[in-house]
């Protein structure tokens, strides 16, 4: 999986976008507390009222919402070296279904009964820490519940004014970085050469192909909608793109959108995709492979292509990454992506889904056709 799970960004550089927000957008209610109560945190209250999302039972092939349960807890009064955050927006993204079996990785699973992890975006609104103060908005790890506390670690501040403060979680985050570095840090891509990108809808592929094509790339991506098709070749400027649902030989979809056949693959779905870019690789060509989200859910491992032979005629790499093994590259993706930002040459969309409760019920429509873009729910 390309999206690793505890990955941080500073803020960018200035920019505007038509969606553009400040720091006024910003969630004044909290369900679990009465007028006063935030004030009174750490002075004069005995404990802090708050929600989760726990993780009620391994999901059996495709997550359901009976997997998850919204429980109500307890925070402790806030200790010295700390602050608490009040959430505003969290992320759901596909490598958290790989936390969610009783396997080993290169992150923990999740654990049963006790609250899920995952990008997210917040307000401090009580601080007993010199480096953070209340109004301060920052990114953290601790989403999937309404409030958290830390001492700072793996906590950045992200700046209202500069971004909209989704956009830390999408564009100008982990999504963003993930298809940069797959594309510069793994799959070395080059001016003018041919692309493929799978689930090129979705928040890292979508990114993936505008990039490639701003370095003047023929970029072809496949999609589950017609929907999303016109977004890709309308919107996102992909030269073509293709519903997967039709048809059903993904090879000869790509001989015939790529007869001079393709150099770089980013591939986020793996199975008939993985196997169809390789017949249809030229030589030397790569294969970057940040997420294989068609096996995600399945109870039995399909078997693999059975075309890898052609790796070796065709002298192809093929490589998997985590991008939170890559923060070296954060500095330029930064610069790069806030310049292509502030100039329009990028577009995104995000998939907005409200209300903690209505966390797993985004997560499942990652699986499923009924999203474009980022999936964010906001608190």
């Amino acid at each position: 999986m390309g999206i690793g799970a505890d990955y941080k960004v500073g803020a960018p550089l200035n920019y505007t976008a038509a969606n553009h927000t400040t720091a006024e957008e910003r969630v004044d209610g909290h369900p679990s507390l009465a007028p006063g109560e935030l004030l009174q945190y750490g002075v004069g209250m005995s404990m802090l009222p708050n929600r989760e999302i726990h993780l009620k039972s391994r999901p059996q092939g495709l997550p359901k919402e009976s997997d998850f349960e919204l429980v109500e807890t307890e925070m402790a009064p806030l200790q010295d070296g700390k602050f608490l955050v009040r959430n505003a927006w969290i992320s759901v993204d596909p490598y958290m279904r790989g936390r969610m079996k009783d396997s080993a990785s290169y992150v923990e699973p999740f654990q049963l009964g006790a609250a899920m992890e995952g990008g997210c975006v917040g307000q401090v609104i009580a601080s007993k820490q010199e480096g953070f103060s209340e109004g301060d908005w920052v990114l953290g790890n601790l989403g999937w519940r309404e409030c958290w506390t830390s001492d700072g670690t793996g906590v950045s501040k992200v700046d209202p004014q500069a971004a909209p403060l989704n956009n830390y979680l999408g564009v100008l985050g982990m999504t963003g970085m993930t298809a940069y570095v797959g594309l510069f840090g793994i799959g070395n891509l080059k001016e003018g050469e041919n692309v493929f990108v799978s689930a090129a809808s979705g928040a890292v592929g979508s990114m993936v192909g505008q990039i490639a094509r701003l370095k003047n790339c023929r970029v072809v991506g496949s999609a589950g909608s017609a929907e999303k098709i016109q977004w890709l070749k309308s919107e996102a400027g992909f030269d073509e793109a293709f519903n997967y649902h039709e048809g059903n030989d993904i090879s000869l979809t790509l001989k015939k959108m790529f007869p001079d056949g393709i150099d770089l693959y980013f591939d986020n779905v793996g199975g008939d995709h993985l196997a169809g870019a390789i017949d249809n690789m030229n030589q030397a060509g790569r294969i970057v492979c940040c997420g294989m989200i068609s096996g995600y859910n399945d109870e039995t491992p399909q078997p693999g292509p059975s075309n890898l032979f052609k790796i070796i005629g065709k002298r192809l790499r093929i490589e998997g990454f985590i991008v939170r093994d890559h923060p070296d590259q954060q500095e330029a993706f930064l610069r790069d992506m806030s310049a292509w930002i502030q100039s329009g040459e990028i577009k995104w969309e995000e998939t907005i889904v409200e209300g903690l409760e209505n966390a797993p019920q985004a997560f499942i429509r990652l699986f499923s056709s009924d999203k474009l873009g980022k999936v964010l729910v906001k608190i």
